[in-house]
């Protein structure tokens, strides 16, 4: 059993369907460079495993809505790591044998979901992580989580679209954000800095 200090995962979460809440469990299987056994998102593309800290999950809890771990479609729901200090890259391994690669940070929703409309904001495109199978194994609640190395901001699964459509939107998010708050915009021809 892990103790409390401990980074760990506490649910692991799967559906046959995409678009959908997951449905919390016990344990689930890897399969090398695919993602988890009968889940929705399993395949050959750069998002084949999603993460997303509890921590993220109490700070919507704390804005009066019911979720918990896999209501915003994450497969791994962890508790005790800093998720957003891994950058693209960073190899972390669950448990006894799984290695998971981070491929990319937050994710753009298309279309809002059903959490965005209750609460008017949602913490999956900001805070959830999405990794690539590098070995495979079980995962189970409890499994200890640990970070074998930190990533340069690269990994060779994620297409160079996905990264430049990501930027696209959080720099148009932090543009809206500058202007609701009457802060001058940035001169044309300005690129927003990649953050790492």
């Amino acid at each position: 059993m892990t103790s409390i200090d401990t980074a760990h995962v506490i649910s692991v979460n799967l559906s046959p369907r995409k678009t959908m809440r997951k449905t919390r469990g016990e344990r689930g299987t890897l399969v090398l460079d695919r993602g988890f056994e009968s889940d929705a998102h399993m395949g050959d593309w750069h998002r084949q495993v999603s993460l997303l800290a509890m921590e993220s999950i109490q700070s919507m809890i704390d804005k009066g809505l019911d979720v918990g771990p896999g209501d915003f479609a994450e497969n791994i729901t962890t508790l005790g790591i800093d998720l957003l200090a891994l950058p693209v890259g960073s190899v972390i391994r669950i448990g006894d044998g799984s290695v998971l690669e981070i491929s990319q940070i937050g994710k753009v929703c298309h279309s809002k979901c059903a959490i965005y409309y209750q609460a008017g904001d949602c913490v999956m495109p900001r805070e959830g992580l999405f990794a690539v199978v590098r070995e495979a194994g079980e995962i189970a609640v409890g499994d200890e989580i640990t970070v074998v190395s930190l990533g340069d901001g690269t990994c060779d699964r994620t297409p160079a679209e996905a990264i430049a459509e990501f930027e696209a939107e959080k720099a148009a998010e932090r543009a809206a954000q500058a202007a609701a708050a009457g802060e001058p915009c940035a001169p044309a021809g300005a690129h927003a800095r990649v953050e790492e």
